[in-house]
């Protein structure tokens, strides 16, 4: 069952992206707002990465294959759980590749 969720893209005047929320019930996400680093200078995070939250569905998933003696785990969850842990491989590979070229942090493409 997939419930409705209400869902919002920012951009700064750039047209870069600028945050952003998505809401349902049970949850709410704010993702963050700008780049982590301004003049050279590293900021606190204001928002959630995507990173974190599908860290967060790996972790809820993995709970369902071991919950009641793995009574709820079955292949679907795995392939999910496979899946996920592929997207969140691809973006830390990004990040790594954002770092070894000096713009990570930043707007620059």
């Amino acid at each position: 069952m997939i419930q409705e969720i209400d869902f919002q893209n920012f951009e700064d005047d750039n047209g870069n992206p600028a945050g952003g929320y998505a809401k349902g019930l049970g949850f709410e996400i704010y993702y963050q707002d700008g780049p982590l680093a301004v003049d050279g200078t590293r900021l606190e995070p204001n928002g959630a990465f995507v990173e974190t939250v599908l860290l967060a569905l790996i972790k809820r998933l993995n709970y369902y294959q071991t919950a009641s003696g793995g009574k709820f785990a079955c292949r679907e969850n795995a392939l999910a759980i496979t899946r996920l842990e592929e997207g969140l491989h691809w973006l830390k590979e990004r990040t790594r590749d954002r770092e070894r070229r000096g713009v990570e942090g930043t707007h620059q493409a």
